[in-house]
Parts: C-alpha cells; sequence; structure tokens
C-alpha cells in the first residue's frame, strides 16, 4: 500500500473515515484464490453506472466497495442506497463514509423510481446509511421510495435492507405500512463482537425488529445476515441462526468480511468454502426457507433469483 502525503495544496481533504484516523494499522492475512474476483469492464457494468450517475444516485455497491460489483452490474442489478452517502455512525468493518450527513432529497424517490424503470429491473433492493439525526430515523424516506417504484413500475418487486431505527419509536411501522416484498435487516455479526464490530447497535434490538416486522405483517418475507471472520467461534454462529429463527426469520445469508482500509477491523481468518457449505446444510434443517453462505455471499448478491426461490419455498410449504 502507498500513501501520499499533500503538502502543497492549501485545501485538506477530508478523510473519509475521520474517526479511525489515529487507529492502528491492522493487517489482515493474505486472500485465499477463493475470496480473488474480476475487475468490472463489462459493457453491462458501463451502462448500468451510466444510468446510476445520470440520476445522481448513491449504491452501496460503490461506497461499500462490494466485491460482486462487476458481476451485478452486468447484469443491470444495483442495490440503491438512500438518504445520501454518509453515515452517522461508525461501525468497525464498514466502507461507507462516517459524518454529518446532508439534508433529505426530496426528489431522491422520484430519481430511484425512474432508475429502476430504465434499468428494467424485475426485483430491486433499496438500504440506507444510518440517519440517526433524523427524528424517525428516515423511515417516511424509505415509504415514500417504495411508494414511488411501485407507481412507476407495478410488477416490480421490492427488497429494502434498514437501519434499526434504534430509539425511533413507530419508525418500523411506517416502513412496514408501505408493505415492501422483503424487509431486511442484518446483525452483522455474533453477540459477543459487537462492543468491537458494531458499538452504536444493539443485538436484540435488531433482532425484535425483524421479529416485529412480521407481527405487524406476516405476508412480508423477512431476512437477515452475519459476517464471519471477525473472531466468532463456530457455536455462536449456530446460536444466532437459533435467535433468528426464533424470531420467524425467513432468508439467512452469511458472507466473509473483507477489510476495507487498514484502519478498519482486522480479518480473523479466512472461513473456507466447505465450512460455508456447513453453515448453509445446517441453517436448513433448522427451518429457514432460503439460504445463502458463501465467501463472497452479500445482502443483495443475487436477490432477485433469491426471491424467486424464496416464494417459491413458501408456497411450497402452503402446499
Amino acid at each position: 500500500m502507498v500513501v501520499v502525503l499533500d503538502t502543497v495544496s492549501s485545501s485538506q481533504v477530508r478523510p473519509r473515515h475521520p474517526e479511525k484516523v489515529n487507529r492502528p494499522d491492522n493487517f489482515s492475512p493474505q486472500k485465499p484464490d477463493w475470496i480473488r474476483v474480476r475487475a468490472p469492464t463489462s459493457r453491462g457494468y458501463s451502462d448500468t453506472r451510466k444510468i446510476v450517475k445520470e440520476n445522481g444516485l448513491v449504491t452501496v455497491c460503490e461506497e461499500a466497495g462490494c466485491p460482486n460489483i462487476g458481476e451485478c452490474w452486468q447484469k443491470k442489478h444495483a442495490t440503491f442506497m438512500i438518504m445520501g452517502d454518509t453515515c452517522t455512525r461508525a461501525c468497525a468493518f464498514c466502507n461507507v463514509k462516517t459524518g454529518m450527513p446532508n439534508a433529505l432529497d426530496a426528489n431522491e424517490p422520484a430519481h430511484v423510481a425512474e432508475a429502476v424503470r430504465k434499468l428494467g429491473l424485475e426485483h430491486v433492493v433499496i438500504t440506507s446509511v444510518d440517519r440517526d439525526d433524523l427524528a424517525d430515523g428516515g423511515a417516511e424516506h424509505f415509504a415514500q421510495v417504495i411508494r414511488a417504484i411501485r407507481a412507476a413500475c407495478p410488477t416490480t418487486t421490492i427488497e429494502i435492507l434498514t437501519p434499526d431505527f434504534l430509539r425511533k419509536p413507530g419508525a418500523l411501522e411506517v416502513v412496514v405500512a408501505a408493505k415492501p416484498d422483503v424487509f431486511n435487516h442484518n446483525l452483522e455479526t455474533v453477540p459477543s463482537r459487537y462492543l468491537t464490530v458494531r458499538p452504536g447497535a444493539r443485538y436484540f434490538h435488531s433482532l425484535r425488529l425483524l421479529q416485529r416486522v412480521k407481527e405487524l405483517d406476516p405476508t412480508i418475507f423477512t431476512k437477515s445476515g452475519i459476517m464471519v471472520g471477525l473472531g466468532e467461534e463456530r457455536p455462536e454462529v449456530l446460536q444466532v441462526m437459533d435467535d433468528m429463527r426464533s424470531a420467524e426469520i425467513d432468508f439467512l445469508t452469511i458472507g466473509q468480511y473483507l477489510q476495507p482500509t487498514r484502519k478498519h477491523h482486522v480479518v480473523s481468518r479466512y472461513v473456507t468454502p466447505d465450512e460455508f457449505a456447513g453453515y448453509e446444510k445446517v441453517a436448513y434443517t433448522k427451518g429457514f426457507l432460503m439460504v445463502s453462505a458463501s465467501p463472497l455471499t452479500r445482502s443483495s448478491h443475487h436477490a432477485g433469483e433469491d426471491f424467486a426461490k424464496l416464494k417459491a419455498a413458501r408456497e411450497a410449504i402452503a402446499r
């Protein structure tokens, strides 16, 4: 890694993660062959990027440095990140910028809907930064985006990946009332790692959030995911699975944590593909309708295809 210091320019560029600047460098192990991906170069990738930029949108694919961006954008699949590109929290694993966000863009719901229409998406994933600065955490904005997509693209199914709306009474109810097809909120890691990995959140609040979605509207699919390679133990992962099933979560994702920069949480180890396959097998025995577990699994990876499988699994049980 090369670090360039600008001693000439009078304007100082604000670091992406100011809260992590003074932390010591963390050195992760070298990536194994199974975790490597090709750089995006396809025509489909370029077309998707053009539509995103023309509509002034932000994607988590770019902001979080997703390793699957080349594959997904080639298929014109993008996960839109609403409410800006700056998060009010500073999780140790995340590459999204931290700071005080700008005011909400009232035109964003329409722009997102237009991009969905131009891309011809059958299934769209909408996520956001944490907006602890807003009275409702951005719940009404989420609802407006869902309604705008429904109006512009009535046949498109909608999956949302939301913050935890911590200490925002009534926020969850606003989002659920807009009736997304899938409600995703990631637990991210096992409870013992929260203080170092996800200090601004609370494990049992996140779990209860997903349980509450089912209580409000049992027809909505619920989904959650964790990363491995953060220092967790296998029994802890299995306990999280049990906790999720107690909350009636339908869909579980498990992926390898990858360190965005040396200032972020270190990778404790790279979990092998065989171990991921083992987690997937166990998860299905615990009753999940859908499980995706692999080194490159991410919340919205193959979301459209997985949604079709999710519906089929529910229908098979109902027969």
